[in-house]
């Protein structure tokens, strides 16, 4: 039996969630997000899903928690979600050029 990780722990189970408008073909738009984010987290996260949706959807989560939602926000920058999902899953964790 393993012992239990903190959320924020390195060991910790994370998963991302990009849900997208089929509607409006945002897809390429939730790929590239991924893909950026994927390139970032590859040691913090276990799972990055993209959801088809309707209705002009974009929501981005992180462990079932919205971080971004374009209605309320509009279309996030790379570089906000980034520091959005590091904020929940590596605290400590630069993003480089991106901090500044």
């Amino acid at each position: 039996m393993t012992a239990p990780t903190s959320p924020n722990s390195p060991a910790a189970l994370h998963r991302v969630q990009i849900e997208y408008c089929t509607q409006c073909r945002w897809l390429p738009r939730a790929a590239w997000l991924a893909q950026e984010l994927l390139t970032t987290f590859e040691q913090e996260l276990t799972e990055l899903a993209l959801k088809p949706g309707t209705g002009g959807v974009f929501v981005v989560r992180v462990d079932d928690e919205v971080i971004w939602d374009r209605r309320e926000q509009g279309f996030p920058e790379p570089t906000a979600v980034k520091r959005l999902v590091r904020d929940r899953v590596a605290p400590e964790k630069s993003l480089g050029h991106s901090e500044k």
